[in-house]
């Protein structure tokens, strides 16, 4: 009797294992910032700009409370463009920090919220940021308002509030302990408080988007919402969350302009907007969404910034600062649109 033979699926004494693949498992990942080309490349402009700087300037641009200015200056905008990185990251815009900046500065010096002393005025500025950030990111992300409209309404809006509030006038500030943050007498090791608050953010920026779900989702909505919908992300949510973010950061900026000016302006933030996008673009965060870099826009601020200093040192027109301003913005623009691989599609 002829016996069928064994199947190919029939596992015998006599027949030997299948052979297992295992995976190579690459290098861990490391926990600080990989450091690409684009950050090279904006780490050499900064470098030649310091050089330019000193050839100009030598005794000026390199004096020690030259670079403490440049560093605080650019600690300001720099806490409002980590919080323009994320809005942009997820394709969303925000035209309204700088509107949202004054309102907050002015209505935590009024005269009324001084009378709280440092704790009122801090409450006040990083809720009424908080607040701002709430009606953009429902209009935007329940009332299906584009961001584009809804945060240029916002600008109007509060910048209106804020005139209406200051009646057009300056408010000073009275309460010494806030003064105090501004003085050299409270540098810590000769580094300015101001400049001490925008490495906070910018490091809790940096672990926000790179090393937590919230940054995945960010990167996931700006890359494809309807993907990321799909995927289970509530992007409804999740824009809301970042407008309240940024609204934040604009709190905290108001408060560091406080500090800073020693007073309340309805003025205060004027073009904040643009520098914190500009910041943004430059440092390699695509303004399509799908991809955003802390470390890129910190160094973007800082081009910026000593580009400014520079030309203030140089006695050089403002005219020209924003003229350069805009070529390198346009720039920027122009080598994303190249190495991007949505320009390919």
């Amino acid at each position: 009797m002829t016996h069928p033979a064994p199947s190919a699926r029939q596992s015998g004494p006599d027949r030997a294992p299948a052979p297992v693949t295992l995976k190579k498992s690459g290098p861990p990942r490391p926990l600080g910032p990989r450091v690409d080309l684009h950050t090279l490349s904006l780490l050499g402009i900064l470098a030649v700009l310091v050089a330019v700087g000193g050839i100009t300037e030598p005794e000026a641009f390199l004096d020690t409370g030259n670079l403490q200015l440049v560093l605080t200056q650019a600690s300001v905008i720099g806490v409002v463009t980590v919080g323009m990185t994320f809005v942009i990251t997820s394709g969303g815009i925000d035209l309204s920090v700088g509107a949202m900046v004054a309102l907050a500065s002015v209505w935590a010096t009024t005269l009324a919220t001084q009378e709280y002393g440092f704790a009122g005025i801090l409450f006040t500025a990083v809720l009424v940021g908080l607040g701002v950030g709430l009606v953009n990111g429902v209009l935007i992300a329940y009332g299906r308002v584009v961001p584009f409209i809804a945060t240029l309404a916002m600008l109007a809006s509060a910048r209106g509030v804020a005139l209406m509030i200051t009646d057009g006038k300056t408010q000073i500030v009275t309460v010494t302990s806030v003064l105090d943050l501004g003085l050299p007498r409270s540098y810590v090791l000769g580094i300015p408080p101001l400049v001490l608050i925008f490495a906070a953010v910018t490091v809790a920026g940096w672990l926000l988007l790179n090393r937590t779900t919230f940054g995945r989702r960010t990167i996931a909505v700006g890359g494809n919402a309807e993907a990321a919908r799909l995927a289970g992300i509530d992007v409804r949510r999740q824009r809301l969350y970042l407008y309240l973010l940024s609204g934040l950061c604009c709190g905290i900026a108001a408060f560091m302009l406080i500090v800073l000016s020693g007073s309340g302006q309805n003025t205060n933030g004027n073009l904040y907007e643009l520098d914190a996008i500009a910041a943004a673009i430059i440092g390699g965060t695509l303004l399509s969404g799908g991809k955003g870099t802390i470390v890129g826009s910190v160094l973007g601020v800082l081009v910026f910034t000593t580009i400014t200093n520079i030309f203030a040192l140089n006695n050089l027109q403002s005219d020209v600062q924003q003229i350069a301003k805009g070529a390198i913005i346009v720039a920027a623009v122009l080598v994303q649109g190249r190495t991007s691989p949505r320009a390919e599609t």
